[in-house]
């Protein structure tokens, strides 16, 4: 169930030409629920992913692994794996051509390490070899002698005087401390907390993969699957020795991203294999490798404390935040940033002090991943908020309206939210919503009990909770990062029929923005056939597909190449129909003159030639944080969401049951109403894992759980059905007024469901996932 509400912006985005296709809706365009062209390929199992790849006389690789969390590297011994049959290559960190260091934004992780290992999985030795079974083998062989060391697990005790350095700057990644306000103000009602929330995995179906094609000529082509083709060119070609205009790369087919794909994994590998052999090689992980070879969401500690006046008013806040970023930086610094910034929710505070950490440790690396940094925070102030309204004695939905941000409010950072912040209308909206029955209509249905068809309830021992919960976080890149998007618009004739043709990076990773791509050329040109052509780097940056960013920044993109075509596809027929160019407009394959109502035929005026258009589009500028204070402008805007959440739980066995999501969401401007719909499904599922069983589980430095069977994700049968309302009331910022849509479900949804189930059972559940004996008096599950 799902229903709409707009208000469109009052003013058009800045720069937006008056005369444009959305005043004549074409077929499929913006605003319409429009077919995928992958849709039905990835439900028949046609879809071509990047593990399906395939070369002539393609080898394959494989990865030795350290088995131990720290170690130092005595010695590496690869005769016995050369002297297989069948094995083409055996490379260590020598073999590394350029630069043997790499990182997202700080380059601290080894392309092989040489000196020592810093968590369990990092890569020591790369193989190629005819046959992937002849590459494992060869990997056995290899003989690689340690000296183990103590790991440093703790991120609390890394950041501790005389602990041990992991790096050569020590163990603190990023400090983000933010002030504002009397660091001295004091309150009626003060109310602290300790919350911790565990490592997810992005849990992506499809496992790292890709294929690594020499040219012959010391360049290199890659086809793999992975968010930002140009951050990783950078990488590769400074590890590689080359020059970028000798690494190609393409992207393949996606199984799903979540933000573990920002990261290199084979990459460097397997082109490094490729150029030693000048052979094709082919690197494809297993699931288990996969938990080794991506990074995962920050754990995080928390440490809350709302002082707020008798009335419900917030007087303060202050937390300190402490990630554990694992064994390199990734995008820690990002991560942490964002921790800070939106640590006190989407609410009216005028007094903050704000600490965010995030060190080093010998835990698996971590990075980004839906919500990036929001996600842990909003679990934490939102439980603070229900806390503070039990001690006031007041309704915690009144008390989060009361105190609800609204455009003009300043963030704790000082910076001034400038478009909707609509928490108070989204708030009401799922209060609205009609609760699901208090007891299951018709037969038996044991699958609508905790438990399900295990068959441990028919209803006794179970007792019902709501709960509330509400979040916001950054859209696009912050910090003064120079974050733009570009794309290539051809507009020619085929058949005797008009082609728009779009070239951009944007990665295709299951959200749609190839399908948004198609939408906004239809609507811009009026010309229903649209051919999006494969992204890779022979066209400039899209950035990356994370941060909610790629409809705004890439379709932003094509939108203004669009209009530059049509422009001047419309100065070539001034004086034939009109002399007012303001006067015509393209739609149906016709030029079409608004006043007089005459056409010409689109195709005719095109001709043999062509119009082509490149635009690179660039959002609002923003600037780093203050170091000492943690003010600034820092970021281009703000999406909100809200859920609601009703919860059944078995206090006899600690089992639970997901009866009911409610959510309301301010996402702009839909361009495919069907595909908003469900990233704020899929939003909410994981949303829903991170609160009742997704958690992979690490004991002194080594993961106990890499596989699907034992790091347990929601089924179909565990996601409940969902009243959605999405608001579209416009970005004034932003073409077309959208705004990013994917990550506040992920954000919203978890302490709604925690909150429904300190409800229904009365506990505190200050740690996520929940575990069933956190519900049962007769077992302490500890913090382990």
């Amino acid at each position: 169930m799902s229903t709409h509400t707009t208000a469109p912006p009052k003013t058009r985005p800045p720069g937006t030409p008056e005369t444009t296709g959305m005043d004549a809706p074409t077929k499929d365009g913006v605003g319409s629920s429009a077919r995928r062209p992958d849709g039905v390929p990835k439900v028949t199992g046609d879809f071509a992913y990047s593990s399906d790849l395939w070369a002539e006389g393609m080898l394959w690789g494989a990865t030795v692994r350290s088995p131990h969390p720290r170690a130092r590297i005595v010695s590496i011994d690869i005769s016995k794996a050369l002297a297989l049959p069948g094995v083409w290559a055996v490379l260590t960190h020598e073999d590394v051509p350029g630069r043997k260091t790499y990182g997202l934004e700080l380059p601290d992780q080894p392309v092989l390490a040489w000196d020592q290992v810093r968590y369990e999985g990092e890569a020591v030795v790369i193989i190629a070899a005819e046959h992937p079974e002849t590459a494992r083998r060869a990997a056995d062989r290899v003989t690689i002698v340690y000296e183990e060391l103590d790991p440093i697990t703790d991120p609390e005790a890394a950041l501790e005087v005389g602990t041990d350095a992991l790096h050569p700057g020590g163990n603190l990644v990023r400090h983000v401390p933010i002030r504002s306000g009397d660091q001295d103000a004091t309150a009626d009602v003060v109310v602290t907390g300790d919350y911790a929330t565990r490592m997810q995995d992005q849990a992506f179906l499809g496992p790292e993969s890709g294929l690594a094609v020499p040219d012959g000529e010391g360049g290199v082509d890659l086809y793999v699957a992975t968010q930002w083709m140009h951050v990783d060119l950078g990488q590769l070609a400074g590890s590689l020795g080359l020059t970028e205009d000798r690494v190609r790369i393409t992207l393949a087919g996606v199984g799903g991203a979540f933000g573990a794909r920002e990261d290199l994994s084979m990459q460097i590998h397997c082109c490094m294999l490729a150029l030693h052999t000048n052979r094709p090689v082919k690197m494809m992980y297993s699931r288990e490798e996969s938990f080794y070879g991506h990074v995962h969401r920050h754990p995080a500690r928390m440490h809350y404390e709302h002082g707020a006046t008798k009335a419900g008013d917030l007087v303060y806040v202050k937390a300190k935040i402490v990630l554990d970023g694992g064994a390199y930086a990734s995008s820690s610094t990002a991560v942490v940033s964002n921790a800070a910034c939106f640590a006190a929710g989407p609410y009216n505070v005028p007094n903050t002090t704000i600490d965010g950490y995030v060190a080093y440790t010998n835990n698996p690396p971590c990075g980004a991943m839906r919500g990036f940094g929001s996600v842990q925070v909003c679990f934490a102030y939102e439980s603070q908020m229900d806390k503070l309204a039990d001690a006031l004695g007041m309704d915690p939905v009144d008390l989060r309206i009361r105190n609800a941000m609204t455009t003009g409010s300043r963030l704790p950072t000082g910076q001034k939210v400038e478009g909707p912040a609509p928490v108070k209308e989204l708030l009401e909206s799922i209060r609205a919503m009609p609760l699901p029955p208090a007891t299951p209509a018709g037969p038996l249905d044991l699958t609508r009990y905790p438990g399900g068809v295990s068959n441990t309830t028919h209803g006794e021992g179970v007792r019902r909770g709501i709960g509330y919960g509400v979040g916001f976080k950054n859209i696009a890149y912050s910090e003064g990062f120079d974050d733009y998007s570009t794309a290539r618009v051809k507009l020619w004739v085929s058949g005797g029929e008009p082609i728009v043709e779009v070239h951009t990076a944007a990665a295709e990773v299951g959200q749609g923005i190839v399908t948004v791509q198609m939408q906004i050329a239809r609507t811009e040109l009026g010309v229903d056939q649209v051919v999006v052509l494969p992204a890779d780097t022979q066209v400039g940056s899209a950035g990356s597909t994370s941060a909610s960013r790629q409809t705004s920044m890439t379709g932003g993109a094509v939108r203004r190449a669009c209009i530059a075509v049509r422009m001047r596809v419309l100065q070539k027929v001034v004086g034939t129909l009109t002399d007012d160019p303001g006067d015509l407009s393209l739609n149906g394959g016709k030029i079409v003159s608004d006043s007089l109502g005459m056409t010409l035929d689109l195709a005719e005026v095109i001709g043999a030639g062509s119009f082509e258009e490149t635009y690179e589009y660039h959002h609002r500028k923003t600037s780093p944080l203050d170091p000492e204070t943690g003010q600034g402008d820092a970021h281009v805007a703000f999406a909100f969401s809200a859920h609601r959440a009703v919860c059944d739980v078995d206090l006899e066995l600690g089992l639970v049951k997901v009866v009911e999501l409610a959510t309301a969401q301010d996402v702009g401007k839909a361009i495919n109403p069907q595909a908003v719909e469900g990233q704020i499904e899929g939003g909410s599922a994981q949303g829903l894992g991170l609160a009742v069983m997704e958690e992979i589980q690490i004991k002194d430095g080594k993961i106990m759980n890499p596989s699907f069977t034992d790091y347990l994700i929601p089924t179909i049968l565990d996601m409940p059905p969902m009243q959605i309302d999405i608001m579209e009331l416009g970005d004034p910022d932003s073409e077309y007024g959208v705004k990013g849509v994917g990550e506040p479900p992920a954000i919203s949804s978890t302490p709604a469901i925690v909150a429904a189930l300190r409800d229904a059972s009365g506990k505190p559940l200050a740690r996520i996932p929940v575990r069933p004996d956190d519900f049962l008096d007769f077992i302490s599950s500890g913090d382990d």
